[in-house]
């Protein structure tokens, strides 16, 4: 081992509290000093830099060093959060903290909160791994500053994070991240010792659940059907049990529950990658809804700030089920409120369906694009309702701006019962959307990679030779870097994308911003005037295809 990584290893080591990772780190050097070349490659990675903190906050691997999650890495990030309020001359307010299931997080929650007691801010801590919906909701609701949420949502197993809202109850987004992030570095300068704690803090429990509980089902009508045959699943996560209490509480059927995902575990034993979206994920709930005959599949993230529904659907050759698409279940539920004459700004990411758009303006409601992301959404003045294609839904913006998967699991069980009492279903639903306004169908190109110039340099290809046409469409190009004013939909702040528009489609291709992935959002719209539903979309996936193959070619990648 080189000098230099031995001098940043020690230094390390001796400032860190937690002994899981001293032994960690301990071990990998051991078996640096064996030789072990993956050791020596694990070790250089997680001692390379810093685990940066950005519009997210902090999400990565947990481990020893700067660049993983640790208690070294958490306390240098809540002290710099500290710092940033404090020169915001906001000391003394009230800061909530919550937590997920996920290892190490309430030891990360709870330095959080000795940090701001001794920075002279009122933490308010939850007593119990909290859906991360409770703590944006209790933000607004205790009134207070910031507030922090331990969790990794649906990243793998090994991972955690660390999310920040400010007082308004949005995730923070430019210029406040790079702000707490500079304070951040000036905390890193010194050594963790340094930073004052105090054991001095309130605890949160069923207050903020009941209080949250009664605000979620005040958005359900008594005079509905209640009558339903679902199957839930939390994914390992912290949603099952408030879920289950607001659904007893509004007479809904009690859901068929998948007993080897009901409880909360950081291993996450039945699914490697516990994101609804990912093939594969709903398996247990699908073949148990099979089994019941049962009218639709609902299953949370484990953080339970997303929502993603699977539903049956009949063809030719039988009865099969399939996941609704993130902007399928957005057009359900946007539907839903526009039903119910709820008046506001209707909003989506940039990467979402357009459909939003075309419902919104039919109904005279006003209407705006965002840039990726809840941060972005959350802020939209006087939002009725938004979503983004990532099954992430706001249905109650006044005391949620953030995405939240329990009430929108609500709002979807309020719509499927009323369509069943009426002989109809959630498919139905769409059919009569898609007759009313075209199909609208979307669909990705994603691209994982394990050199990040690959991404930078399909993003060049494309900038620099931009297609002119698009399955047979003359197409018009934005490069998004320079911000664009999209009229009434709303001017888009600077962001690493290109946007695509011909007369029935849109693209947006653009890197991730939390994975080393290149991701192409696709969408083609087929008028349903002199064909079904069924026909249209036939035609649209035969045009998503061609759309698919025709953008993999401009931007160079397979």
């Amino acid at each position: 081992m080189n000098g230099p990584l031995l001098a940043r290893v020690e230094a390390w080591r001796s400032q860190d509290p937690d002994p899981d990772t001293v032994a960690a780190l301990d071990d990998l050097v051991d078996r640096v000093g064996s030789d072990d070349q993956a050791a020596r490659a694990e070790l250089e990675d997680a001692f390379d830099g810093r685990l940066e903190f950005g519009t997210a906050g902090l999400r990565g691997a947990l481990g020893p060093g700067p660049n993983r999650m640790n208690r070294v890495v958490v306390g240098q990030a809540a002290a710099g959060l500290a710092r940033y309020l404090n020169d915001n001359e906001l000391t003394g307010g009230t800061v909530i903290i919550g937590y997920d299931a996920r290892h190490k997080s309430e030891v990360f929650a709870r330095d959080t909160a000795e940090i701001m007691a001794a920075a002279g801010f009122r933490p308010l801590l939850t007593d119990r791994p909290t859906p991360t919906p409770l703590v944006a909701f209790g933000i607004r609701h205790y009134g207070c500053v910031a507030g922090v949420v331990v969790t990794a949502s649906h990243n793998p197993p090994q991972d955690n994070g660390y999310k920040v809202y400010l007082g308004d109850g949005s995730q923070i987004i430019p210029p406040a991240d790079a702000e707490i992030a500079a304070r951040i570095d000036d905390v890193a300068a010194g050594r963790l010792s340094q930073v004052q704690r105090s054991p001095v803090y309130g605890l949160l429990g069923d207050e903020l659940i009941a209080a949250y509980g009664d605000r979620a089902a005040s958005l359900v009508g008594n005079d509905i059907p209640r009558e339903l045959d679902w199957v839930y699943t939390p994914m390992h996560g912290v949603g099952g049990r408030i879920v289950s209490d607001l659904v007893d509480r509004l007479g809904f059927a009690a859901p068929d529950v998948i007993s080897d995902q009901a409880e909360p575990d950081p291993e996450f034993p039945t699914t490697p990658f516990p994101n609804p979206e990912e093939h594969g994920a709903l398996d247990l709930a699908i073949a148990r809804a099979k089994e019941l005959d049962a009218d639709l599949v609902i299953a949370n993230d484990p953080d339970a700030d997303r929502c993603a529904v699977a539903v049956p659907y009949e063809l030719p050759a039988g009865r099969r089920w399939r996941m609704l698409r993130g902007d399928e279940l957005g057009a359900i539920l946007a539907d839903d409120a526009l039903r119910r004459g709820v008046r506001g700004r209707y909003a989506c990411s940039i990467v979402s369906s357009s459909l939003l758009q075309t419902m919104a303006t039919d109904h005279g409601q006003p209407f705006s694009y965002t840039l990726t992301g809840f941060k972005w959404i959350g802020r939209v003045p006087d939002l009725a309702f938004g979503y983004e294609e990532a099954i992430g839904y706001c249905c109650d913006s006044a005391a949620v701006p953030d995405k939240d998967g329990i009430t929108a699991l609500l709002r979807v069980l309020a719509i499927a019962a009323e369509l069943r009492g009426r002989g109809s279903s959630l498919v139905d639903r769409l059919r009569e959307i898609s007759g009313r306004y075209g199909v609208h169908a979307t669909d990705q190109l994603s691209v994982r990679v394990d050199d990040m110039a690959i991404i930078a340099d399909a993003m060049a290809r494309l900038r620099a030779e931009p297609p002119s046409t698009l399955i047979d469409q003359p197409v018009a190009v934005q490069d998004l870097a320079a911000g664009i004013d999209l009229g009434p939909a709303g001017v888009l702040p600077p962001t690493d994308g290109v946007l695509i528009t011909g007369e029935s489609i849109k693209v947006v291709a653009r890197p991730s911003g939390t994975e080393p992935k290149l991701k192409c959002y696709l969408e083609v719209r087929v008028s349903t005037e002199s064909r079904t539903a069924e026909q249209a979309g036939t035609v649209a996936a035969t045009l998503l295809q061609q759309l698919r193959t025709q953008m993999a070619e401009a931007l160079g990648v397979s």
